[in-house]
């Protein structure tokens, strides 16, 4: 894979081939409505890593189309690393548009399920707008489908359909199905949300809802030694040994959810001198 490309001009001029090797895929970053956006380059096909956000979509076929030169059918299949609205929410309007596939971790329901999980759903839609509002980004449409209906539901240590060379690994923690990609030949691996870089720190997303699932995932990335870990918030980030650690001395040892962090406020009181600890 060669270097990172940044390029979003819309020139129709594709970006310098630095290798000689007609069969080597390239890493494209685009900057999404809140999240970063990775598109992977063949000479036959693309990948997209996420489902990026609803009013992404748009944005992404222009990129193929315009600055890549290519037919939005390229676009084969879209992954969808879990189900929140900046991950999840283009997916089936790409299918819809390009006639492309989805593929997500294998697992039963929905996350979104029955009236509790619509309620989430609407609060994860806020917090997506939240976001955005912190990153002075304009209110752009974020609703979307919250049921996701995927061509393929993959388990962990399978390869993507049509992209061997990228492997699945289930890193829930975050959510109940968090999906990774690990491309071997190359060292990098894709975690979407399961760690975040917000200025110069590497912290834990927010909500964590499986503790010590989540701590697991952190701990079989860094096993990998990936030479670059490409974040949805955050870019594409060598971690060194001393990062890692820190990473997971501060990983949360409670559950973070809305939920728990409401009851907390409504319930914590600060102890007194006389409490044992």
């Amino acid at each position: 894979m060669n270097a990172l490309n940044n390029n979003t001009t819309h020139s129709c001029a594709r970006p310098p081939d630095n290798t000689n090797n007609s069969h080597t895929m390239r890493l494209h970053l685009i900057a999404g409505y809140i999240e970063q956006i990775y598109l992977v380059e063949y000479p036959d096909k693309l990948l997209l890593l996420d489902g990026c956000s609803y009013n992404d979509v748009p944005h992404v076929l222009d990129f193929v189309e315009n600055t890549l030169c290519r037919p939005r059918q390229d676009l084969k299949l879209v992954t969808v690393s879990h189900l929140h609205p900046d991950h999840a929410g283009g997916a089936h309007r790409l299918r819809r548009l390009v006639g492309c596939q989805i593929a997500s971790l294998n697992k039963s329901g929905q996350w979104y399920q029955g009236a509790s999980g619509l309620a989430m759903y609407s609060i994860d839609s806020v917090l997506a707008w939240y976001v955005a509002y912190r990153q002075r980004k304009p209110l752009k449409p974020l609703l979307y489908c919250p049921y996701l209906f995927p061509d393929y539901q993959l388990n962990d240590g399978d390869s993507l359909p049509g992209f061997t060379d990228w492997q699945v690994l289930d890193t829930h923690g975050h959510t109940d199905r968090d999906m990774s990609l690990w491309h071997p030949a190359t060292g990098q691996v894709y975690v979407g949300d399961v760690l975040i870089k917000l200025r110069h720190k590497y912290v834990s997303p927010f909500p964590v809802y499986f503790v010590k699932h989540y701590y697991q995932s952190l701990q079989r990335i860094r096993a990998l030694k990936p030479t670059y870990v490409l974040m949805a918030h955050g870019g594409r980030q060598a971690i060194s040994d001393a990062e890692w650690e820190s990473i997971l001395k501060n990983a949360p040892t409670q559950r973070r959810t809305v939920a728990d962090t409401i009851k907390h406020k409504l319930f914590w009181r600060p102890k007194r001198k006389n409490e044992d600890g």
